[in-house]
């Protein structure tokens, strides 16, 4: 079937966790909507998990969430059972995200945002999940200690500093463009706008995660490790204490 892709709350509604949506496909396991809040797997953080429930109060938890390899517009849900007979358009659902899991990667996604405008390098690399969080630098040398990068995260995160999402016009995609940290990654992008992430005054990206709305919100950091994974490649590893 052809849809005109999912309409991607999650932009614009970090913070918000259920939703309203109807089936426009489905195919063995995955289902999408016209709608979602449920963040698709993508710039080293996580899809979202949770559940759905239909208008007869039956349930289905949502084990992943990703884009269509395809159709980059298109949010598929994979769900813990078979949805291949789902019809299409007939269905309306309710949305839950699992905060749980959420809200620490958006926590550690503005951290490691701090830890890229605290390393004067390009980012080869990155992952987030549990609590933990890491990025890989095409570095040969590390001129910080780990105490020394968590001193710095932590004293930047004890500012509470604004965290600001910006919705840049498509004809700004060169501009984003140049702004990219992350060699392997390109800026997200739709017919309607480029996202950005700026950390005022600290770091500006163009980035398609969700953020929290102030650095005093990730908490205390430490970084645990530094790894040397090649000449080139140095990767910090950093995790929430609580």
């Amino acid at each position: 079937m052809k849809s005109n892709g999912t309409a991607a709350l999650f932009d614009e509604a970090a913070y918000e966790t259920t939703f309203e949506a109807t089936v426009i496909d489905s195919r063995q396991d995955l289902v999408a909507f016209d709608r979602t809040l449920f963040y698709p797997a993508g710039g080293g953080q996580p899809g979202d998990t949770g559940f759905i429930t239909y208008a007869d109060g039956s349930r289905a938890r949502v084990v992943e969430t990703r884009r269509d390899e395809t159709d980059r517009l298109l949010i598929w849900h994979r769900l813990d059972g078979d949805v291949e007979s789902l019809p299409t358009g007939k269905i309306a659902i309710n949305g839950a995200v699992d905060w749980g899991v959420r809200y620490p990667n958006m926590r550690m996604h503005t951290c490691l945002h701090l830890l890229c405008s605290l390393i004067d390098a390009p980012v080869t690399g990155c992952s987030m999940g549990q609590g933990k969080g890491r990025l890989d630098f095409d570095l040969p040398e590390m001129t910080m200690s780990k105490d020394e990068i968590a001193d710095s995260l932590n004293a930047m995160i004890a500012r509470q500093i604004n965290v600001e999402t910006r919705l840049m016009q498509p004809d700004q995609y060169d501009v984003a463009l140049e702004l990219v940290r992350n060699r392997y990654a390109l800026p997200p992008r739709s017919a309607q706008f480029v996202k950005m992430i700026e950390v005022r005054g600290v770091d500006i990206q163009p980035c398609g995660g969700t953020h929290v709305r102030s650095t005093l919100e990730i908490g205390k950091i430490v970084c645990e490790k530094i790894d040397k994974k090649g000449r080139q490649n140095r990767r910090i590893v950093l995790r929430l204490i609580d």
